[in-house]
């Protein structure tokens, strides 16, 4: 059992709470190996969770993960390649019109503090 890891040992690991955790098993994201009320999380699992928390970061929500997932144990890594491409390439997009945005309302409030005017002034 030493390449498990126990239900806290995986909290700790990935510093999310144990609400988490649990949520993403209960949607189906995680599937621990349980004995009585103990659960742990083989190198599989550890990867799941490692790739989920990457989507997260990247703004995938859990349900495009959990569908990326599914894809590999139903049609294998191929398809889950070329549904990752797609995936990316469209966050991408997203992404970046959220920096531009950001890069505007930038400029915006930097402009509003060098004419020294608040921003209630119009």
């Amino acid at each position: 059992m030493s390449d498990l890891l126990t239900f806290k040992e995986m909290c700790e690991r990935f510093d999310v709470t144990p609400r988490t955790l649990r949520y993403y098993e209960y949607i189906e994201l995680l599937s621990p190996q349980k004995e009585g009320r103990s659960r742990f999380y083989g190198p599989r699992e550890i990867a799941r969770m490692t790739l989920i928390l990457r989507g997260r970061r990247f703004g995938f929500s859990l349900e495009e993960s959990r569908q990326w997932l599914q894809i590999y144990d139903q049609k294998g890594t191929q398809e889950q390649n070329r549904v990752w491409i797609e995936l990316a390439d469209r966050q991408l997009g997203i992404l970046r019109a959220q920096r531009d945005e950001l890069d505007s309302a930038i400029e915006d409030l930097r402009q509003l503090r060098d004419q020294g005017s608040p921003p209630l002034d119009s």
